[in-house]
């Protein structure tokens, strides 16, 4: 009879250590096979020049100067319009807004008193990323429909915590902004704007306390990246500020040089270093990208309580580039690496970009104006985004092919920037060399007019308008 030899038991303690490892290594295998997390942080009437790290001399932001320096800052990122409901509209579902009717030239943003919001025949970003098993949510400005049909719960998003539009609608009193933003943040009153602040479907607080709002937002942020950890999610952030009227919390308020706006974006950058510690801290980091640009321009009737677009032309509601061209860092620890990124990209290509990452399919029943930026983001190869569609409301006002771009119709803003005129030979302007489009070289270059015209036509061609969602006010 054969006697089998046993090995001695090996203490507890090396046993336990195994069973550690054994766990730790299956839980990175499956932390590596699980899609990315997403966190776009989206500001309402940034400027292109308001951020420290795209030159502002005053307005400290260094927590988005750091994602910067350790992410891809953009130089010509553009949103999908120059207001903000047909801009939010363009970044959700990766479509120009005069396809899906969130453009109207009777009525740029949808109000308080707005019959219809996004079609229910949209497909978001966020309903994209819930087919493949993210977790989702909405936090902040929606601005694409008041009403519980419309609202980010039936859109795709899990969880809403926000204001359903502008924080300076609902107005019921006070004096005129423009004179009380110059008298001081102690003539500004929360109870002059009765705007809602909704969790879900439900209101929870009216007139909703701006003075807190942004510091709300960017907790309720760090609350779902901690609760939602271990499944991928996405997180939309989207601010009501420093869109007017301007509120801060005491922490911030009178701190920076810059007056109360600087006030503002300075605790929107801290909200966004609170964010990105979070994932240091969840481990989320390398697994996340997280995205901050702005949805329009600035706002510049508003004087020092407006921005400013830097070296652009204009600002909000323009299809110039102080209108559309917006401040943008992509941040990605050990997977975008640092670099200064001189292509063209556009919210819009969020939604393809994030769709194909995650293992979504993009949909092949309509027209998608989002473009694949992933070679640039992980690779640092050239952006495929070559041309760029300026609409205002449901016209074509501009176009950019390459360097160049070409107005057929130039139309300033909120009494500002000159009348609507139409051109019968476009104005060009070669917006690498001249971005503030100044020098008119149409005479120049009539085979850039030519090429321009080429793509519009094209693009025409296959354009259908959908139903305007705006107009209707009840």
């Amino acid at each position: 009879m054969k006697h089998t030899k046993f090995l001695p038991k090996p203490p507890i303690h090396i046993y336990l250590l195994f069973l550690f490892l054994g766990m730790y290594f299956t839980s990175a295998q499956t932390r590596d096979k699980q899609p990315p997390n997403f966190v776009i942080i989206f500001a309402d009437d940034l400027g292109y020049g308001d951020l420290g790290v795209y030159g502002h001399p005053t307005i400290k932001t260094p927590n988005l100067d750091r994602m910067a320096h350790e992410g891809q800052k953009w130089t010509n990122f553009y949103a999908g319009a120059s207001v903000c409901t047909p801009s939010r509209a363009a970044l959700l579902t990766g479509r120009l807004p005069v396809r899906s009717g969130m453009a109207s030239n009777k009525q740029r943003v949808l109000f308080p008193d707005s019959k219809n919001g996004l079609p229910a025949s949209e497909i978001t970003l966020a309903e994209q990323l819930k087919e493949v098993g993210y977790s989702t949510a909405c936090i902040g400005k929606w601005h694409l429909g008041h009403k519980e049909q419309y609202l980010p719960t039936n859109n795709g998003f899990d969880y809403y915590f926000g204001i359903p539009y502008s924080n300076d609608m609902d107005a019921i009193g006070g004096k005129n902004y423009k004179e009380a933003a110059q008298e001081g943040p102690s003539a500004i009153k929360i109870a002059d704007y009765n705007v809602p602040l909704m969790r879900n479907t439900e209101i929870i607080e009216r007139p909703a306390d701006q003075h807190t709002i942004t510091k709300r937002y960017s907790e309720e942020a760090v609350s779902y990246i901690k609760k939602n950890k271990n499944k991928p999610f996405l997180v939309y952030l989207a601010h009501n500020l420093p869109h007017i009227p301007l509120f801060a919390s005491k922490e911030f308020l009178g701190k920076s040089e810059r007056g109360l706006y600087g006030d503002v974006v300075a605790e929107i950058d801290d909200g966004v270093g609170k964010i990105l510690a979070t994932l240091k801290e969840e481990g989320l980091a390398e697994n996340t990208i997280v995205v901050f640009t702005s949805d329009n321009g600035p706002w510049l009737p508003f004087k020092t309580h407006g921005g400013s677009a830097g070296l652009l032309r204009a600002g909000k509601g323009t299809t110039w580039e102080g209108g559309m061209r917006e401040p943008t860092i992509f941040w990605s620890p050990k997977n975008i690496k640092p670099a200064v990124i001189p292509d063209m990209g556009s919210t819009m290509d969020l939604f393809t970009t994030f769709s194909k990452l995650a293992g979504a399919k993009i949909p092949d029943d309509r027209i998608i104006d989002g473009i694949d930026l992933s070679a640039t983001l992980f690779e640092q190869k050239e952006s495929p985004r070559k041309n760029m569609f300026y609409y205002r409301g449901t016209d074509l006002y501009a176009t950019r092919l390459g360097d160049y771009k070409a107005h057929f119709i130039t139309e300033g803003a909120y009494g500002q920037f000159g009348e609507r005129e139409e051109h019968a030979t476009p104005i060009l302007y070669n917006v690498n060399e001249d971005p503030s489009e100044q020098f008119d070289i149409a005479k120049e270059h009539p085979e850039i007019i030519a090429k321009v015209n080429t793509l519009v036509a094209e693009h025409r061609a296959k354009l259908v308008k959908g139903k305007d969602m705006l107009a209707e006010r009840e």
